[in-house]
Order: C-alpha cells, then sequence, then structure tokens
C-alpha cells in the first residue's frame, strides 16, 4: 500500500483522534501502528517490529535534539532554583505594566531569536512565561505568540537553519544557487509576512476569537495550569540568584548555540560566515551550545553558592520531568513521520504524483504547492520533510530558468510553514506547547483558526501571483485581504472582560 492514497490514512487518524480525544500520545500509537499494518499487509506481529525499528531509526537520527531539550529543562530548573528567575520575575512585573506589554516583549524577543525554531520556542518559554503568569495570561495566548515568531521568522531569516534546510532541498548536481534562491523566496513568502502581521494584530487589539476567546475568557475566571505542569510551577527555589544570574546563562547559550552554527558549518575551515550557516549540523550545534551554557552556568552558580552541589544536582530530575511530555510527543511524532517516509508508506510519493499530473495550469501553480505544502506538513508534522518532497518537484515542472521557480518555491516554504504552524504532530507546535508549559492539544485547537485566516489571504494571493507572476502583487493582496479581515474582527469580537489590565 506504498505510495497509494492509503498512505495519508495514519496521519489522518492520529490529527482526528487527537482533535477529538485531547489524548496525543494515544492517537499517535494508534497512527504509528496503523501505518505500520499498512506496511505489513496487516500482519500484526511484523507491524509491531515494524513500528518499533521506525522509532529506533528516526530517536537515533534525532537523538541531539532530545539531548539539548534535556540539557535546556536542566539549565531552566537550575535557573529557577536559584531564584534568579524570581528575581527576573519580579523586576519585570514592576517594569511590565500590564498584558499587553508582556506580549509585545515575547513577540519581540521571539522575533529577536531567529536562528533556530527550536531554540527559540524553548527559549522564549523560559524567559517570558514567569512574567505571563503573574499578569494571568492564558498559556494558550503565550503559546501561540511563540509558535507564530519560531517557524515563520526562522523560514525569513537567511541566517538560520532553516535557510539551511532549503538550500539542502535542491537536488544534487543542480545548477541552482540555493542560498540565492532562498533569498529571493524572502519578499513572497506570504504566510510568514501575514502570521506575523496577525500576531501583532491580536497582541494590540486583544480581539481573541473563536476557541482562544474562549480559553482567554475561561482563565481570566480562574488561571489554569495544565495538570502535567502543575508542580513545575512549585520548584523549590534555594538561592538569592540576581537577575544576571538569569540573563547571563541564556546570553552564554545564544552565542555558545550561533558559534555552535558556524563551528559545525566549516567556519574554521576558512568558509564563510553565509556558508557556515548554510553548512551546519544545527542539531549538534544545539548540542554543544547547551552544553557549554550548562558548565557556565555551573561556575557561575556554585563557587558562589547561589544553589549548593545537590540542589544543583537535583536539578537533572527536575529538567528531565518538565521536558518529559515533550520528548515523548516528540518521538512519537517522528515515528509516525518514518511511516509515512519513502522507505515505508511514501506519502510524498504519492503527493509527488499528484501534482505532477495536475501541473498543466501554470497560472494555478503558486497556489497548488501553497495548499500541497500544507497539507503534506501538516499529515507529517515537518516542514523540512516537506522541502526536500516538493521542491525538486517544483524544480522539475518548472524548471530552472523560469520566472516562475521563485514564486513556486515560495509558495511551497509558505505552505509548509502553514501546515506545520497548524499541525498537532508538528515537532515546533509541540515545542511551543513546552515553552509556554500549555497542554498540547489546546494550544493546537486555539491557534488553529488564526492559522485559517492567514491561510485563507495567503492562498488568494498565490491566486494572484501565478497570474501576475509578479510576487508584489501577490504580497500587496494578501496584506490588502488581511487588513479586511482584520477590520471585520475589530468589529466583531468584542472587547476583552478585563481590558483595564492590558497597558
Amino acid at each position: 500500500m506504498a505510495e497509494t492514497a492509503w498512505a495519508v490514512l495514519p496521519p489522518v487518524i492520529t490529527i482526528v483522534l487527537a482533535l477529538a480525544t485531547k489524548e496525543v500520545y494515544m492517537s499517535l500509537i494508534i497512527g504509528i501502528f496503523s501505518g505500520a499494518l499498512l506496511y505489513t499487509d496487516f500482519n500484526i506481529l511484523e507491524a509491531i517490529l515494524t513500528m518499533f525499528a521506525v522509532m529506533e531509526s528516526k530517536v537515533g537520527a534525532n537523538v541531539n535534539i532530545l539531548v539539548f531539550l534535556v540539557i535546556l529543562g536542566i539549565l531552566v530548573a537550575a535557573i529557577t532554583r536559584s531564584g534568579a528567575t524570581k528575581a527576573y520575575g519580579d523586576w519585570a512585573a514592576r517594569t511590565i505594566q500590564g498584558r499587553r506589554s508582556a506580549l509585545g516583549i515575547t513577540a519581540l524577543l521571539g522575533i529577536v531569536i531567529f536562528i533556530d525554531d527550536y531554540f527559540n520556542c524553548l527559549t522564549v518559554g523560559t524567559v517570558m512565561r514567569p512574567v505571563t503568569d503573574k499578569l494571568s495570561i492564558a498559556r494558550t495566548k503565550l503559546a501561540y505568540i511563540i509558535d507564530a515568531t519560531a517557524a515563520p521568522v526562522c523560514i525569513l531569516a537567511p541566517i538560520s537553519s532553516w535557510a539551511a534546510a532549503v538550500g539542502s532541498s535542491l537536488p544534487e548536481g543542480s545548477s541552482i544557487d540555493g542560498f540565492g534562491l532562498f533569498l529571493q523566496t524572502i519578499p513572497i513568502n506570504l504566510y510568514a509576512w501575514m502570521t506575523l502581521a496577525f500576531m501583532c494584530f491580536i497582541v494590540w487589539s486583544e480581539k481573541d476569537f473563536s476557541e482562544m476567546g474562549r480559553s482567554i475568557r475561561k482563565n481570566d475566571e480562574k488561571f489554569y495550569i495544565p495538570p502535567e505542569y502543575a508542580d513545575v510551577k512549585e520548584e523549590k527555589i534555594e538561592g538569592r540568584g540576581r537577575i544576571c544570574d538569569l540573563l547571563l546563562p541564556l546570553a552564554v547559550l545564544i552565542a555558545a548555540c550561533v558559534y555552535g552554527m558556524l563551528y559545525t558549518g566549516g567556519i574554521h575551515e576558512g568558509k564563510s560566515i553565509a556558508e557556515a550557516f548554510a553548512d551546519c549540523d544545527s542539531a549538534k550545534s544545539l548540542v554543544l551550545g547547551s552544553f557549554i551554557a550548562f558548565v557556565f552556568t555551573g561556575l557561575l552558580y556554585l563557587p558562589r553558592r547561589i544553589v549548593s552541589f545537590n540542589g544543583f544536582c537535583t536539578s537533572f530530575i527536575l529538567g528531565f520531568k518538565a521536558m518529559a511530555p515533550a520528548l515523548f510527543i516528540l518521538c512519537l511524532a517522528w515515528t509516525l513521520s518514518g511511516i509515512c517516509s519513502d522507505k515505508y508508506l511514501n506519502l510524498g510519493g504519492y503527493v509527488g504524483q499528484l501534482v505532477s499530473a495536475n501541473a498543466g495550469v501554470v497560472a494555478f501553480l503558486p497556489v497548488i504547492f501553497f495548499f500541497v505544502g500544507a497539507g503534506l506538513a501538516f499529515a507529517t508534522g515537518t516542514s523540512w520533510g516537506t522541502f526536500g518532497i516538493l521542491i525538486p518537484i517544483a524544480l522539475a515542472i518548472v524548471g530552472t530558468d523560469s520566472p516562475a521557480l521563485a514564486l513556486c518555491v515560495a509558495a511551497i516554504l509558505s505552505g509548509a510553514v502553514a501546515g506545520d504552524h497548524a499541525s498537532p504532530i508538528s515537532d515546533t507546535t509541540i515545542l511551543a506547547s513546552a515553552g509556554a508549559q500549555c497542554h498540547h492539544i489546546d494550544h493546537v485547537s486555539t491557534q488553529i483558526p488564526y492559522v485559517l485566516v492567514v491561510v485563507g489571504v495567503s492562498a488568494v494571493g498565490y491566486i494572484v501571483d501565478g497570474f501576475t507572476m509578479n510576487g508584489w502583487a501577490g504580497l500587496a493582496v494578501a496584506a490588502s485581504l488581511l487588513v479586511i479581515a482584520m477590520a471585520v474582527i475589530c468589529w466583531k469580537v468584542p472587547a476583552p472582560l478585563f481590558r483595564s489590565r492590558a497597558k
């Protein structure tokens, strides 16, 4: 049943079950096992072996990301235990006046940290969650801001792990400069730009609607912390850490991760900064940077007795425990992605056949690639995998010299980020939930209506792009439609209940 319509079934089962039951773990397991059954022609014993073989392969290939998450969890626990997070939270509560300011600073921090989406999600959550909690801001709203400034920002940044992923998606032997092609897509990546604009509007106007509006109204009645994160808030504070004890480890973490990308990309071998970022191994870089920050934090705290040696070591368990939900979901999501890969059900190959068979109308190619990219990323939970499947198809259909190439690749990148942004099995969505310490399915269900608004205006923009072969025309149309949508939201959505608390 490989490379057929049946390949769509496992991710569909997973997503429907997750949204219906709000139990993401069991939904993923059922989806994975259904895929394994399809691959093995319903041989139950072989399906079980296949399921765990895929899990072994995918987890092994992504072990650096898991290690990075654990080390980051340990850092967060150590910083919290030192009292530095409380000191920062007390200062921020005095300085940041109201919800709007807090969420605006969260968005700004998310935009500034553009190097990698994993790093973005967890760092922004770590820094801003104590502040937003003090202001009783719903964690679903925080998770949306984190998610909206992760992948959409990274896909617009020339110096990021995402730029490297796009360049590596070009077929071997291609005469096209991958970095140059990526630069051409930046101004016409409609979903990313529209998402950032819409997120700023939501922060400024506080006009939350649909599931997010209901979540915020419920949270305003009683501040809600998911049960899986309830004990994290009550970690013991051992020392009297200052704000610098929070800022210095984070600064070292950022600097070390950036240096790690340059180092693994070959900066010491004579490569330029752009070449080093393009060739870096982002997972290894994050492990390198986080371990350096971990050692630095120990050297910063222990000699000054900010925390005791035993207390610092206790942070290992607390940090792992805090990251356990994200680790488990990631492992299962990667396994589902593996079942759908070209080695098994080959969902990408089936989608590629559909696109190639319906590529006769060039004017509709950008919007076709946009929707196919969004659907594939939503079903598989991976933007980078979507790049790798669809960009070579776009090159084959459009050709390397066509002016439509940049439009089609931009539509692929835009659609992949849209699907990734909405998917409950996307690693970025999972980490945004972890960064905000928000129940994962609550984050997904509250975010999807916002994603759909931006998808709608972006799709119309890509239709205009296809007929005009002018990316700026599509951008102008999408922006105009978004302004109209914002005006309608301002008119229809009532003012927030606690407006007086928002400055």
